[in-house]
């Protein structure tokens, strides 16, 4: 690799990591802590003596005191993907992908809903999606581009009146006023793929209870009495339900989960999320395909250094360090 010019260490910086499905985001970050707060490239000479040989707290004083790292908008562990990382001063920057372009990758699965809107989630409610065409996904992919309303799932962390509204859905208690929906924007929404039945995604084979039902019906009826968690009559499991990739583009603060679930009940089935990626993040993406882009970091660096760091090259750098010297963006401390 060619030498990159790298400014007085120990530098602040931010870089991109590409999460696996499966581990939680602060899972990630925590692993990565284990190696960068023992790197010369992140830490002073005097703390790293200091730290020779010891397990690296994941939270606490000791933790911060040793390296200042954070991430810069969670994914679920559903999700893979862009995952910023923001070491010593670059945490101070994290904020700034809060609300920056997202580019993401989502595979709907149709004909059952799920209380998270995703197949983490339990099946809440069957019905028919063998009458969903190609055409018919494209055509009402219009209503959900641009500037929209977004109504939060309910199975969320957001509160109203200083209850989950997941408190409200599990517990029975009447919503005592609507879920306040969020303008987003939408840059652009296609179709990416259709998949029909050749895929092997399957519905959650774990399902609400009768009385898990209704004391989430008895929730939403707090705000609308027509709702209904009912399986469509005749609608089995038996044949292999449509799937369908959308990318799309879109503004922070927008529930991807919600598109896909609000998209099945525009075509008159249920879907729910069975694969989501998170292709870009601000600048730092998958696959650069811009002059300021920057590639992150495959997560499988960090995890075979963690067993074995190997050895260092020409410059004294490990293999690991030498990836993200080539991805990160210095942040100047004085600014």
């Amino acid at each position: 690799m060619p030498k990159v010019s790298l400014p007085h260490l120990p530098i602040s910086c931010l870089f991109g990591v590409v999460k696996p499905s499966g581990p939680t985001s602060m899972s990630i970050i925590n692993d990565v802590k284990q190696l960068v707060a023992r790197s010369a490239l992140f830490v002073e000479a005097e703390k790293l003596e200091k730290a020779a040989g010891q397990k690296i707290p994941s939270k606490g004083r000791r933790a911060r005191d040793l390296i200042k790292i954070g991430q810069g908008g969670t994914l679920d562990p559903l999700a893979d993907g862009v995952l910023v990382v923001g070491i010593g001063k670059g945490t101070k920057r994290l904020s700034d992908f809060l609300d920056c372009t997202k580019e993401y990758y989502s595979t709907c699965l149709l004909g059952c809903e799920t209380d998270t809107y995703d197949s983490e989630g339990a099946r809440i409610r069957i019905a028919p999606w063998q009458h969903v065409t190609k055409e018919k996904v494209e055509s009402a992919l219009i209503q959900f581009s641009g500037e929209i309303q977004q109504t939060p799932p309910i199975f969320s962390a957001l509160k109203m009146d200083g209850i989950p509204l997941y408190e409200y859905a599990r517990k029975g208690i009447p919503l005592p006023r609507p879920i306040e929906p969020r303008k987003v924007t939408v840059h652009s929404l296609e179709l990416s793929e259709w998949k029909g039945s050749n895929h092997e995604f399957r519905w959650p084979k774990k399902s609400f209870s009768k009385e898990e039902k209704e004391a989430m019906e008895t929730a939403l009826h707090g705000v609308d009495e027509n709702i209904s968690l009912e399986d469509h009559p005749g609608t089995t499991a038996d044949a292999v339900p449509t799937a369908f990739v959308l990318k799309m583009k879109v503004s922070g603060g927008t529930y991807v989960r919600s598109i896909i679930h609000d998209l099945a009940h525009a075509l008159g089935s249920a879907g729910h999320v069975v694969t989501l990626t998170r292709s870009r993040q601000g600048r730092f993406v998958l696959e650069p395909t811009e002059d300021e882009d920057r590639q992150c970091v495959p997560w499988e660096v960090f995890e075979n250094a963690s067993s074995n760091p190997g050895p260092v090259d020409d410059e004294g750098w490990t293999k690991w360090e030498r990836e993200v010297i080539e991805r990160l963006e210095v942040v100047d401390s004085k600014k």
